[in-house]
C-alpha cells in the first residue's frame, strides 16, 4: 500500500531551536525526531481538517493579556458578543496587577470558531493565545 511506505525529507532550522526540539523529543521519550515529527504533523493536519470544514467541535481558547491596554476589554466583548453562539462560558482570572487569563469554552463550527479565535488572539495587547478544539462525535 502506497500511503504505508515511509519516504524521508530533509528539514532545516537553526541550531538553537533544533537544540530546544531535541529536548522536546527527550522530554517526551520519542525514540527519534521522525516519530515526533510524524506527530506534530498528524496534529497540524487534524487541527486544519476542522477549520476547513463544518464539523461540529468543542474547545477551548486560553487568552493572556494585558487588562491595561486600551479598549482592549471593550474589543473583546464586543467580539464575544458577536460569537455569543458559539461560546459557552467565559472565565475570567486574575494574574497579577496587569495581567489576566481568560477561558473561552466553545462549540460549534470549527471554521467559526477558528475565525473567532483569530479575530480575539489578534488584538493589539493580547500577549498569548492558544486554541485547542476536538470533533463532538469523538468526544
Amino acid at each position: 500500500m502506497e500511503d504505508s511506505v515511509l519516504k524521508r525529507f530533509g528539514v532545516s532550522m537553526e541550531s538553537s531551536l533544533l537544540r530546544r526540539f531535541d529536548e522536546l523529543v527527550r522530554k517526551r521519550g520519542y525514540e527519534n525526531r521522525s516519530e515526533a515529527v510524524r506527530d506534530l504533523v498528524r496534529d497540524a493536519l487534524i487541527q486544519h481538517s476542522w477549520e476547513e470544514h463544518e464539523q461540529l467541535v468543542a474547545g477551548s481558547l486560553l487568552l493572556f493579556y494585558n487588562h491595561h491596554q486600551s479598549n482592549l476589554l471593550e474589543e473583546m466583548t464586543q467580539i464575544q458578543h458577536q460569537g455569543h453562539h458559539l461560546i459557552l462560558a467565559t472565565t475570567h482570572f486574575h494574574l497579577d496587577e496587569s495581567s489576566c487569563l481568560e477561558i473561552i469554552v466553545v462549540k460549534g463550527k470549527g471554521n467559526e470558531i477558528e475565525q473567532l479565535s483569530n479575530r480575539l488572539t489578534s488584538l493589539k495587547g493580547v500577549d498569548y493565545g492558544k486554541f485547542t478544539i476536538a470533533p463532538v462525535a469523538q468526544i
